[in-house]
């Protein structure tokens, strides 16, 4: 028996695949499936299954296409009701792969159609749970999400994921391996842990959500510092439940390159969105009046749904050479399938022509220091909980993930400045504002970080939080 953890960093997210003799199992696959079609062909086994542990929000699943190319049929839980064929297990029902059984241990809560599945051994010894966004390290999936699609408030489904809890899991052995669909960074949580792998016995002692003393205590606490989902997590959900186009038409669609002189004409007549992928330091430098900044290297695919919210919006990308498949791959991972092709040559190509070009006003936090005086308006577009921890006094919080709520309130008459954690969320704030005509602002290269270290600021004394929200 084979059991490997596919950790993507950059969506927190682990899907898994487990091997026993010559058949194979795939549970909560990524959205592009040739590294599972290689790993298939590499260990010369049958996918005999897919298992989804529910209708995920924050990411498009690769199910579909994994059993069109695959024949493995996709197994949900009680309850689901997806628009393709798909298997809908029964509570404790179980599935065998190779010597080994699979359990689906329906755990309601997260979503109605939430399930955990049980791997036993060879043995016949429970081994390890997938608990899908049931149960995550040092934290539970949140019951907000699926609201909308039933008649229940989120504290009826607190309380739903509650008894789950304490019916399925918790009676479990303390020996069990945790393998959860999301670790520290993931939205569809508040407190997890940076680790992707624990024993079940240590999450019995360190996770607070398995330490209330009552159902009503449990609610309270998992509801407490719940921030807005992502608006486009709705979007998401409607895709892996109705189901998508393949990833290789998207790809051919948008691995279409524009030249220079015919980008501005294809912009204004698709309605496209421009989408600089580039790196912050190189933006700033200049890029395409009216693009959009989110770096390739960061957090990029969870900021576009953040950010851009309609998946079907049409986009157009402005990229570092060699990067166009690995970008649209990122992006249909959060449903954004609707890239219609890249610049030609990139933005050097674009400079070249003689085409407008605009920059982002950026300095060292030493030059910050200089220029900074009493009366300066300081935008900090940071979490509230990284703001609320340590942040130069008076200066404003302006979380980024909330920027179309307060960026026509900016006076532009007013000069500011403006910073993040590091310089990434920062640029992206940078970027929205100047699209919007907002341009009396300086930028802070390095953000909070590097501006602590110049020792001139007057900044609040840390505190520690309690919760990540």
């Amino acid at each position: 028996m084979k059991v490997e953890q596919i950790y993507t960093g950059c969506l927190a997210q682990g899907a898994y695949y487990i091997v026993s003799e010559n058949e194979a199992a795939i549970i909560d696959p990524l959205r592009e499936v040739t590294p599972y079609l290689d790993r298939l062909k590499k260990d010369n086994v049958t996918l005999k299954y897919i298992f989804e542990t529910h209708f995920h929000a924050d990411f498009v699943s690769g199910h579909l296409d994994l059993s069109k190319k695959t024949g493995a049929p996709i197994i949900y839980g009680p309850t689901a009701q997806p628009k393709f064929d798909a298997i809908i297990a029964e509570d404790n029902q179980i599935f065998n792969i190779g010597k080994i059984r699979i359990k689906a241990l329906h755990t309601p809560g997260h979503t109605m159609e939430s399930t955990t599945y049980l791997l036993i051994d060879e043995n016949g010894i429970e081994t390890a749970i997938f608990t899908g966004d049931t149960l995550f390290l040092g934290d539970v999936g949140r019951p907000d999400l699926a609201q909308k699609s039933t008649s229940l408030t989120q504290e009826d489904l607190a309380g739903i994921l509650y008894d789950s809890l304490q019916e399925k899991i918790i009676p479990l052995n303390d020996e069990i391996t945790v393998y959860p669909a999301h670790g520290a960074g993931s939205a569809c949580g508040k407190n997890m842990q940076k680790e992707t792998v624990d024993t079940l016995g240590n999450q019995k002692k360190t996770n607070y959500a398995l330490n209330q003393p009552d159902k009503q205590s449990f609610i309270k606490e998992v509801l407490d510092g719940l921030t807005a989902p992502p608006k486009y997590f709705g979007m998401n959900v409607a895709l892996n439940k109705e189901g998508y186009e393949s990833l290789d038409l998207i790809m051919n669609k948008g691995l279409n390159p524009i030249p220079a002189e015919e980008l501005e004409a294809f912009v204004e007549e698709t309605g496209s969105l421009i989408l600089d992928t580039r790196s912050p330091i190189e933006f700033h430098k200049g890029f395409i009046p009216n693009s959009i900044n989110i770096g390739l290297k960061g957090d990029f695919a969870p900021w576009v749904g953040t950010l851009v919210v309609d998946v079907k919006h049409p986009i157009v990308l402005i990229i570092d050479e060699g990067t166009q498949e690995e970008v649209i791959t990122r992006l249909s991972r959060v449903g954004f399938d609707n890239v219609l092709g890249y610049l030609k040559g990139g933005f050097e190509a674009w400079k070249n022509s003689g085409k407008e070009i605009d920059e982002v006003n950026r300095i060292s936090p030493s030059e910050f220091a200089k220029q900074f005086k009493d009366n300066s308006i300081v935008l900090d577009v940071r979490k509230l909980s990284e703001y609320s921890a340590e942040h130069i006094e008076n200066s404003y919080n302006k979380p980024l993930d909330a920027i179309s709520d307060w960026v026509n309130s900016i006076d532009d008459s007013k000069h500011f400045f403006l910073h993040c954690a590091g310089g990434y969320r920062s640029m992206i704030a940078a970027s929205i504002l100047n699209s919007h005509g907002i341009r009396n602002f300086t930028e802070i290269e390095g953000g909070f970080n590097g501006i602590k270290k110049t020792e001139k600021f007057p900044i609040t004394n840390f505190v520690c939080s309690s919760k990540t929200l």
